[in-house]
């Protein structure tokens, strides 16, 4: 592959710096979240339910918004501008996170910051077909997850290191956290602002204010009733992506129930960022090879794999052991699902579609974070929960094989 254009570039700098919010959703956050329930006297299992439904009413949020905003983008023209607001409420709720609050308070602002991360990855996936060729959409999409993984290891060591020496600093170990949550929400704004100077919208489909949004919803609902490859994909990619983020958004937590250590957890998942670097080149690189329909029911599977090991996890090293496994499959299966997507879709209809994709993606994690956290409360146990993911990656592997056939 060439080397990256500026633009591309510039494309790739915002994933390394949204991951970095990534990065504390999936440890520092939900450890020091169900820190502060349990100095409340709330139990483990209860704090995991209510982390859980946060992450599903985060979903709820943005399947309602994410069409109605991406149709706007695409027929105004203004993908840049919706897409700068919603990063500026993700860095905004990511810097409040430092302000002391209970452990409810705590959670509302998670809300808000996650809320604006997941509706800016609308507009940014959607920005793949303006930035790049055709030819080069697997390569740079898996650029965009790998520099992400191990960019956002920068500020994820920093905010480590400043929470394991608290103490020697003499500032303790709550206020290193609060002061982490403000680095990573500087890192994530100064890391956008490349993007937001060079993007340029190429392409964009008619409308006519609020009423030729929603007429433009309702004929883009009708194309993909009628658009076999992608009416499955669609339906495939929310069972089976279902399962992916709920393993990223819960991961931490289940550790933890399971006994693992916070020192061992967080090591853990940087562990994962690290490995998931060259494993994402991997990926796009053989998409040059292989089908990339073929490697994603590979990564699908992995996953299974992975779901159906965690069921008896219970020592420190089975989680490494998962976390590197992973590791191996995670950029693959991002990358290479934005990338099939944006090649079946009209391209000045991008945002919009990319709305829809974000319902059946992020969105659909309302589902499993809901399954779990359900399972969790009313078992008191969160590995009974994890074992219902395992449907998910079946239902998505079969139902993406029809996809890929149509």
């Amino acid at each position: 592959m060439k080397k990256l254009t500026i633009l591309e570039r510039n494309w790739v700098l915002y994933d390394v710096g949204n991951s970095a919010f990534v990065m504390l959703t999936s440890t520092i956050i939900p450890i020091y979240f169900k820190n502060l329930a349990e100095g409340a006297g709330v139990s483990a299992g209860t704090s995991t339910a209510y982390f859980s439904y946060a992450s599903s009413l985060v979903t709820v949020l943005v399947m309602i918004l994410g069409p109605l905003l991406g149709a706007a983008a695409d027929g105004k023209r203004c993908k840049k501008g919706i897409f700068a607001g919603c990063m500026a409420v993700g860095v905004l709720g990511c810097a409040l996170l430092a302000v002391p609050s209970g452990w409810f308070a705590f959670l509302g602002v998670y809300v808000l910051a996650k809320t604006g991360y997941q509706g800016s990855l609308i507009f940014y996936d959607s920005m793949l077909g303006d930035v790049t060729e055709e030819g080069r959409m697997d390569q740079v999409s898996a650029h965009g997850y790998a520099w992400g993984y191990i960019g956002s290891c920068v500020p994820f060591v920093a905010s480590i290191l400043l929470i394991l020496n608290a103490g020697a600093l003499g500032i303790g170990s709550v206020k290193a956290t609060m002061l982490a949550f403000l680095m990573n929400a500087v890192w994530w704004g100064c890391m956008s602002v490349p993007l937001l100077k060079s993007y340029r919208q190429r392409l964009a489909a008619e409308a006519d204010g609020g009423e030729g949004t929603l007429k433009s919803l309702g004929r883009t609902l009708g194309e993909i009733r009628k658009n076999p490859r992608v009416f499955w994909f669609l339906l495939a990619f929310f069972f089976y992506i279902d399962g992916v983020y709920t393993i990223i958004d819960l991961a931490t937590s289940y550790g933890k129930d399971m006994g693992i250590s916070d020192t061992s957890l967080m090591l853990a998942l940087l562990l994962t960022q690290v490995v998931a670097f060259p494993c994402s080149i991997l990926f796009g690189t053989l998409a040059k090879k292989l089908e990339s329909g073929k490697l994603i029911r590979i990564s699908i599977l992995g996953y299974l794999g992975i779901v159906l090991f965690a069921l008896q996890l219970d020592k420190a090293w089975e989680f490494w052991f998962l976390a590197v496994c992973v590791a191996v499959f995670q950029g693959g299966i991002q990358a290479l699902s934005r990338s099939y997507f944006t090649r079946i879709i009209p391209s000045e209809k991008a945002a919009e579609y990319f709305g829809f994709y974000d319902i059946f993606g992020k969105g659909a994690a309302f589902m499993g974070t809901l399954l779990v956290g359900a399972a969790s409360q009313i078992t008191g146990s969160s590995r009974n929960g994890v074992g219902l993911l395992a449907i998910l990656f079946l239902a998505g592997f079969f139902l993406f094989r029809k996809a890929d056939r149509a």
